[in-house]
């Protein structure tokens, strides 16, 4: 059971807590790439998206177990050789912008529901992120993977409570839903950039030994990262077209449908969840910087070069975050997808498998 754990739980829940703060946490990805194009063609892109994941996901996994790769800048010095420097690029500006989002996310939650400011909400988030990191790799993977199981649950109870409001019918809403042009590209746009952290949560995969075990972990974690996506787009349809324009779409849905008490609980797992995509991009971030400096070695850095790292990149993804979430989802993530897909989806699925076939 502990080897199931390591081979496909740890590496599923480890990315989708990463994702999670951002898209599913907020709901706002989910209604960017996915609800404005109707009930149905959000659904016909979710598909999309899972495809891709699942496809992009098994490539990486088994290029990392073939040439053992497990940072960032040693799996794309691998795959695309000197022009590893273009997704060094993209990725540090993918990283901040996630950062903003996470912190900005963060500081309209507490603001709206507490009346604290935004900025002491974000800056609350931000020393939390530095607090876990600082105890290092074993400690961010244990946080991760239990508390991406906890927001499961929190998002079934929520889609369950949507689904018995008396006064919609949630399934006669997507039944009925619209279709509207671009749900092909929304939904490969949410993949692409979202698999762009896929090479930096290569320290969650150590344990995966074999061809089977690295494609069924892929397909596992494509599929299992789609689940809120349906959960929540399905459940915007009692709200649509109004949670369309809403900045935190969840928080919305759970304030007009929900319970007071799912809603306080929610709060305090998305709060979490915010922390926990923060701490997974600052640890990639970190096992870049080591392999550089200490290539082999296990955690290399001590316990307060981690926490400057981390206070460092969350103080700038801070200054991002003060932009504002909508603004931050609409336009970065978008443009940076095309970049992804030329640097890292396109050569894993094409000069990736080739090297691997070599290998072999």
């Amino acid at each position: 059971m502990n080897r199931w754990m390591q081979v496909y739980v740890v590496p599923a829940a480890v990315f989708i807590s990463v994702v999670m703060g951002g898209g599913y946490g907020t709901g706002r990805e989910v209604v960017e790439f996915f609800t404005r194009y109707g009930i149905l063609g959000g659904l016909l892109g979710i598909g999309v998206a899972a495809c891709v994941f699942a496809l992009v996901l098994a490539c990486t996994y088994e290029f990392a177990r073939v040439f053992q790769v497990y940072d960032y800048r040693t799996f794309f010095g691998k795959l695309i050789g000197p022009f590893w420097i273009c997704f060094e690029i993209l990725y540090l500006l993918l990283f901040l912008l996630v950062l903003g989002v996470v912190g900005s996310a963060a500081g309209n939650i507490l603001e709206e529901e507490f009346g604290i400011s935004s900025l002491v909400g974000m800056a609350g988030v931000l020393v939390l992120v530095i607090a876990l990191v600082y105890f290092g790799r074993e400690a961010v993977e244990k946080v991760l993977t239990f508390w991406s199981i906890g927001m499961y649950a929190v998002f079934v109870a929520y889609f369950i409570q949507v689904m018995n409001h008396g006064d919609v019918d949630v399934l006669q809403a997507v039944k009925n839903g619209a279709v509207e042009v671009g749900w092909l590209q929304g939904g490969a746009l949410y993949a692409m950039y979202n698999l762009a952290i896929a090479p930096v949560l290569l320290f969650s995969t150590r344990a995966i030994s074999s061809r089977s075990e690295a494609l069924l972990a892929g397909l596992v974690t494509g599929l299992a990262v789609m689940i809120p996506a349906v959960l929540f787009h399905v459940s915007y349809a009692a709200g649509y077209p109004a949670v369309l324009e809403e900045p935190v779409p969840n928080y919305w849905m759970m304030s007009e449908y929900t319970t007071p008490l799912l809603l306080g609980i929610f709060l305090v797992a998305l709060l979490g969840t915010l922390v926990e995509t923060g701490a997974g991009l600052v640890q990639g971030f970190i096992e870049r910087i080591e392999a550089v400096l200490k290539p082999g070695a296990d955690e290399a850095l001590g316990h307060p070069a981690r926490a400057a790292i981390a206070i460092v990149t969350l103080g700038l993804g801070g200054l991002l975050g003060s932009l504002g979430i909508v603004s931050l989802v609409a336009k970065g993530y978008s443009a940076l997808s095309v970049g992804f897909a030329l640097v890292y989806i396109i050569p894993i699925c094409t000069l990736g498998i080739a090297k691997i076939l070599k290998s072999s």
